[in-house]
């Protein structure tokens, strides 16, 4: 049973080939990553690594794909994993269970990944992979801020240096800018964020609550982002 027939009927033997043959690396398993790496393995790429260290949360439930009543407590890469299998037996999974940090960084080397997908949330592990995606040469796309957004209509691919709106691409373009990194494509969006509410604390205090969230915006994002991998790798 060929349970690629329908994608191999719109892309051809040649590039199922070439996916079955890609070896795709998701840093970030998260609202994002996670129906990044589902599409992908859907889409037919043979070989993925799951890099995260988090685990399934109650608050997860709204918006990730691992996130489920029975997996709640569960690292998400482990969750993943078994998801992953359930739909396609023969993918190949690597795990790095940890944050990709500055600090963590020299643990996987990225010249062994044919493509390489950022949804990590701290700017310092974004710039990190992005200057090491570069100095291996892989080819590499990141997501930009999907918190506290609403419309999944006002996402589009572009290079870092031509975005425009959202604060995090802001502050990546500076930072890109200063390391010498010369092009980072990216999925993002110029709807204005949302101010999130505050909330009362113990002591009578407020405090920022930290980003608002949906099922359908970080899904948006994955869901792009695994287009333009697939697009490209089989190019």
């Amino acid at each position: 049973m060929d349970i690629f027939q329908r994608t191999r009927l719109l892309l051809g033997d040649e590039a199922m080939d070439k996916l079955n043959k890609s070896r795709v690396a998701v840093f970030g398993i998260g609202g994002v990553g996670g129906h990044c790496t589902e599409a992908l393995v859907r889409s037919g790429i043979g070989g993925i690594a799951l890099i995260d260290n988090d685990t399934v949360a109650p608050s997860n439930l709204n918006r990730q794909l691992v996130a489920t009543q029975s997996t709640v407590g569960m690292l998400k890469t482990d969750a993943a994993e078994a998801r992953l299998l359930d739909i396609n037996p023969e993918i190949r999974i690597d795990k790095y269970n940890l944050f990709y940090t500055p600090e963590t960084a020299e643990q996987i080397d990225l010249s062994q990944f044919d493509y390489i997908v950022d949804a990590i949330d701290t700017v310092a592990g974004k710039l990190t992979l992005a200057e090491k995606a570069q100095e291996a040469g892989v080819p590499i796309i990141s997501s930009m801020g999907a918190g506290n957004k609403l419309n999944p209509a006002d996402f589009e691919v572009a290079d870092i240096y031509k975005t425009s709106v959202c604060p995090l691409a802001k502050v990546m373009r500076r930072e890109c800018k200063k390391r010498g990194i010369k092009r980072l494509k990216c999925v993002y969006s110029k709807e204005l964020p949302l101010v999130p509410a505050y909330e009362k604390v113990p002591n009578g205090s407020s405090r920022r609550q930290v980003p608002g969230s949906t099922a359908f915006v970080p899904s948006t994002v994955g869901l792009i982002i695994a287009s333009e991998v697939v697009k490209d790798l089989i190019k």
